[in-house]
Order: C-alpha cells, then sequence, then structure tokens
C-alpha cells in the first residue's frame, strides 16, 4: 500500500493505492471515518488481485478541511468522488461506498458512466428528508454524526453504533478518526441532508443499468433492513439484500475476510 496525495477541484486530497495491478476499486469511507478502515482490504490479498484506491473525504483522515462549505454537502462529495476517480484514471472502477460512502456513490453514479458497478452497505437509499426515519433504526449515537462538537465520550458512542452488539473489536482506530474529522464536515452533511439537498436515491438505483450488490451486517445497529428490502433495484446482484453474518455497520473491519470474498465475487461477476 502507497499513500499519496492529489488535488481535485482545488482541494487536497489523500489517498492509498494497493498493489495490485486488476480492475481499479475506489472505496469510500463513512461519516467521521477514513481510508484507515479499508486497511485489510487494501493490503490483503485483495489489494495484492486489484487496483484499490481508499480516499479520504475532505475535512476526514489526512485530506485537507474543504475551503468550501458547498464540498461538505452530498453533491458536493459526489463532485470530489467523481473528479478523484478521472484524475486517477479509475473512471471504470467499481465503486464501494460505506454508510455516508453508499450515498456519495449513488449521488455521483450519474456523473460516473463508465464505472463497472457499485457496492453499498450500511446505506439506505432515500428518497426525500421525509424518507429518513424508515431508513434509520431509532439509536440515539446517529446524532453524533451530524455534531460538529463531538468528544471522547460521544466519539466513542458512536464508534460502539459502527459493529455489533455484542463485539469485542477494538474501537480506538474508530474513535481516533471521528475525533480528527472536521466538525464542520459533519454540521454541514446535517445542514444539506435537512434541505433535501440530494438526488432521490431510490430513483437512481431503479434506474441503473449496472450491477448493484447490497450488503448488511446482521448486527446493523443503525440501518433498517425492512426498508431496504421494499426498495426496487433491478440490477441488484444476485436478487437480494446480501445479509452478513457476524458484522454489523462496519464489516470490513468486524469480518474482513468475508467482506472480501464477497466483493471479489461481485467483481468477477461483473461483464
Amino acid at each position: 500500500m502507497v499513500e499519496k496525495n492529489i488535488t481535485v477541484g482545488g482541494q487536497e486530497l489523500a489517498y492509498r493505492e494497493s498493489a495490485g495491478g486488476g480492475r481499479s476499486v475506489v472505496l469510500v469511507h463513512g461519516n467521521s471515518s477514513s481510508s484507515r478502515t479499508w486497511h485489510a482490504l487494501v493490503d490483503g490479498p485483495f489489494g495484492e488481485r486489484f487496483r484499490c484506491l481508499a480516499v479520504d473525504l475532505p475535512g476526514h483522515g489526512a485530506s485537507a478541511p474543504a475551503a468550501d462549505a458547498e464540498a461538505y454537502s452530498l453533491p458536493g462529495y459526489a463532485a470530489t468522488l467523481a473528479g478523484f476517480m478521472a484524475a486517477t484514471g479509475a473512471a471504470d472502477a467499481v465503486v464501494v461506498g460505506w454508510s455516508l460512502g453508499g450515498h456519495i456513490a449513488l449521488e455521483a453514479a450519474p456523473r460516473l458512466p463508465a464505472a463497472a458497478g457499485f457496492v453499498i452497505f450500511g446505506t439506505p437509499p432515500v428518497s426525500s428528508p421525509a424518507q429518513l426515519a424508515d431508513a434509520f433504526l431509532p439509536n440515539p449515537a446517529i446524532g453524533v454524526g451530524f455534531s460538529a462538537e463531538v468528544d471522547g465520550e460521544a466519539a466513542r458512542a458512536y464508534a460502539e453504533s459502527f459493529v455489533a452488539p455484542g463485539s469485542t473489536l477494538p474501537l480506538t482506530e474508530f474513535v481516533a478518526d471521528i475525533l480528527a474529522t472536521d466538525g464542520a464536515a459533519r454540521a454541514g452533511l446535517q445542514a444539506s441532508l435537512g434541505a433535501g439537498r440530494f438526488l432521490d436515491e431510490v430513483e437512481i438505483v431503479a434506474g441503473l443499468t449496472r450491477p448493484l450488490a447490497v450488503l448488511q451486517g446482521e448486527g446493523e445497529q443503525l440501518i433498517s433492513l425492512d426498508h431496504l428490502r421494499t426498495i426496487p433495484m433491478p440490477t441488484l446482484w444476485r436478487g437480494e439484500v446480501l445479509v452478513l453474518p457476524g458484522a454489523g455497520h462496519a464489516p470490513q473491519e468486524e469480518a474482513p475476510e468475508e467482506f472480501a470474498a464477497v466483493l471479489a465475487e461481485f467483481v468477477a461477476d461483473l461483464p
């Protein structure tokens, strides 16, 4: 794995690139996270096989804070993702989005006509702000993801919601990522979502012509599986939402080998 930097639309971005030379796979992390969350994928056999590009979103990880508040909205993140893929020669990549990263992938989909396919997890497609209550479970920790000011206790509560109940996965790195994130990114996301400044994601997945894989951890604490199963997704891989046992909101860290295997199968099934 090599750590690199690139400027996209005036925004300085950090990213990690694996050693693999196969199909490009762009990895988009979630709210208050970083490219670190993909370490098992990037540094393991999957990354040795495929060209993984794990980007730090503006204000997250090692990327610079956004100079323009628009960058912290879903349209802003989508523009950054599309620009990053073009700048790294990965316009035809598989796009993998976790949580907020999945929403960014869907928002960016109309800008990515050459993308080979999409994988989202911890991401419930919604059509409007009114649908958020149905899409997300009533977990009080969700509020931390929209708070400009987050202390250690709140960060740990938020991190605990990422894993399945009873998980023994250490939360130290989750907490560090949360505390390192620019608070304006969380506040900006809340403002844009509340104002409905995002595309109709239900319409996007209904109209996709490329394969879409939707995954969900069996012990998910934030996202409603019932909601996911009501959404028409004509290109849904294997015809169903795949539930991953032994994992919650973050299967890429809770069950990394199983997650990598499913992702490799999806890539192998692409035309």
